[in-house]
């Protein structure tokens, strides 16, 4: 039931906040997330995704140029790593939900038809970095 009123309403409240100005130059957006630390508009890097749907959001940030939109592949990649996660038994179903709603929204995201796909090169750390295969690595949602 919850799950149903959240997305308006978040979008509500992101669509009627004023405008925040800003003095300085380097001052960072504030994030509009709908789950964790990377769904959503922003992001609050570099704080680590606190489940699967979460690093599979910020995997999509991260091939997602700044100031740019992601290529056809990146959203792709991320509408099939949502789609996974909805039907993955072992998560919960709060969480399989969102997943799903995620998943069907990623259709939709527009995307950079020319753009090439961007592949990273910074060394992997972190909670979810270097580990086997599990639910939270890419390696378990590719095909």
């Amino acid at each position: 039931m919850t799950l149903r009123i959240l997305p308006p309403l978040v979008l509500a409240a992101c669509l009627t906040s004023p405008a925040l100005a800003q003095s300085a130059i380097n001052v960072r957006q504030p994030a509009a997330l709908i789950h964790g630390n990377y769904c959503g508009l922003g992001n609050n890097a570099p704080l680590p995704p606190i489940d699967a749907l979460d690093a599979a959001c910020a995997r999509h940030d991260a091939c997602t140029p700044a100031n740019g939109l992601p290529s056809r592949a990146c959203n792709l990649r991320f509408q099939r790593q949502t789609e996974f996660i909805s039907r993955d038994p072992r998560q919960p179903d709060e969480l399989r939900a969102l997943a799903g709603f995620i998943s069907a929204g990623a259709a939709l995201l527009p995307f950079d038809p020319v753009a090439p796909v961007v592949v990273s090169t910074a060394p992997v750390s972190g909670r979810y970095g270097r580990q086997p295969p599990g639910p939270y690595s890419p390696a378990y949602y590719a095909y």
